[in-house]
């Protein structure tokens, strides 16, 4: 029988959740961007690690609670640093949240109006309130699902952020996956760049290509931005 804690009541989703369909028929629409199948890909994260499908070590003691979440994260998230590093951003979809007695979560992608064939950029935010278990445990833990996300298990320290931050390592490219924990606070910044798909594409801007230090910097200026916005009292 599962005892853990995170698994008493029942789940109470803020919102309809969007089915993400990637298959492509005859005079269908085309295939969804990039980031929308990533988004998609948090919500499934998130849901399984509230289920406690892994846990690890003693995670019995409830965490300090020194944020709260908002239903209007893109409301927090402005991504101002990021923006001003890979151009506009300003188009901004919510997540379908969660709201449980252990853990409330919910998201926001920010990305541009660029045509999918010309390349694209977003960046995606989520906060993960652990209630009633400790998520430093199972944080750096190297799982199935968190390769759907832009990394392979391997991370790089970020100090000085949180009580623990994680980012992937250069070998990612153009993409980086960012973790802050602090209490039961689990934030997380994604940030992909996609190129163009051939010589027909529309003309536009070329794609931004910052440095990693850049990079990272700006996600991380976010993030600590995101966290004041969101810090209780």
């Amino acid at each position: 029988m599962i005892t853990e804690p995170e698994l008493d009541g029942e789940w109470e989703p803020a919102g309809p959740a969007e089915v993400v369909q990637d298959a492509v028929v005859p005079g269908a629409r085309a295939p969804r961007r990039p980031w929308q199948w990533v988004a998609a890909a948090v919500v499934a994260t998130s849901a399984l690690w509230a289920g406690g499908l892994y846990a690890f070590g003693d995670r019995t003691a409830e965490p300090e609670i020194r944020y709260r979440v908002t239903d209007d994260l893109c409301g927090q998230f402005k991504a101002t640093a990021l923006e001003g590093l890979l151009g506009d951003l300003s188009n901004a979809e919510p997540g379908a949240g969660i709201r449980h007695p252990a853990l409330d979560w919910a998201s926001c992608t920010r990305n541009s109006d660029r045509p999918a064939s010309s390349g694209s950029f977003y960046t995606t935010a989520g906060i993960e309130l652990h209630k009633k278990a400790d998520p430093a445990a199972e944080f750096a833990l190297d799982t199935p699902l968190s390769r759907l996300f832009v990394h392979d298990g391997a991370w790089e320290s970020v100090p000085g952020l949180g009580e623990e931050a994680l980012v992937t390592p250069p070998e990612n490219g153009d993409s980086l996956h960012l973790q802050v924990r602090d209490g039961g606070a689990v934030f997380t910044i994604v940030v992909a760049i996609y190129g163009g798909s051939g010589e027909s594409a529309p003309r536009v801007d070329p794609l931004p290509d910052p440095s990693r230090e850049d990079l990272v910097a700006a996600a991380v200026e976010d993030a600590r931005a995101l966290m004041a916005a969101l810090r209780k009292g």
